[in-house]
């Protein structure tokens, strides 16, 4: 993720400082996770190649790596500022208000993430409680879907870090136009 730094993504331009803490934290988890999901993978082809046996674990923890993968990556998206959005016409609009829509879509996502967070969380504890076990290896399956509300949390850390950078840089402006 560090070696396109120089590359300015497609989007708004808010004038914004980076975040503090770094992304490439998620990018060096999403990077261990590919590389777990391979070994995995290419061990399961190796052994149903040479034995015509499947290892049974293989698709249920791939399938939860991958989950983790894509909550890790939109963690890193919105650090980055980088998440899918629409920008044809708020590319076009003031600065000024650019930065009230994207407040107003960050919240939006803050939201959906704060819900996700919540109910998987109610979720994950229902899972614990009646010891639902997962239907390929029989272990508990709050194992993965514990990582549903933590990571949601995660992201919502993120998108509050963006807000916030979105509104200092507002008042970083407002207060160089006072100072003139």
């Amino acid at each position: 993720m560090t070696e396109h730094g120089d590359i300015q993504a497609p989007g708004l331009k808010l004038g914004e400082a980076p975040p503090r803490i770094p992304v490439t934290i998620e990018g060096a988890i999403g990077a261990a996770i590919m590389g777990v999901l391979a070994l995995i993978t290419f061990g399961n082809v190796l052994v149903r190649y040479f034995t015509n046996v499947s290892f049974a674990f293989t698709e249920e923890y791939s399938v939860a790596l991958m989950v983790v993968m894509a909550f890790v990556g939109a963690a890193a998206a919105f650090g980055n500022d980088r998440h899918i959005r629409m920008t044809f016409f708020t590319e076009r609009l003031p600065v000024k208000l650019a930065r009230l829509v994207e407040q107003f879509v960050l919240a939006a996502c803050l939201f959906i993430f704060g819900c996700i967070s919540w109910y998987g969380a109610w979720y994950t504890w229902d899972e614990y409680r009646f010891e639902v076990l997962s239907p390929g290896l029989g272990v508990p399956s709050w194992y993965y879907t514990v990582w549903m509300p933590l990571l949601s949390a995660v992201i919502c850390l993120r998108i509050l870090g963006r807000m916030w950078r979105v509104l200092r840089a507002e008042r970083a402006m407002s207060a160089t136009r006072v100072g003139r």
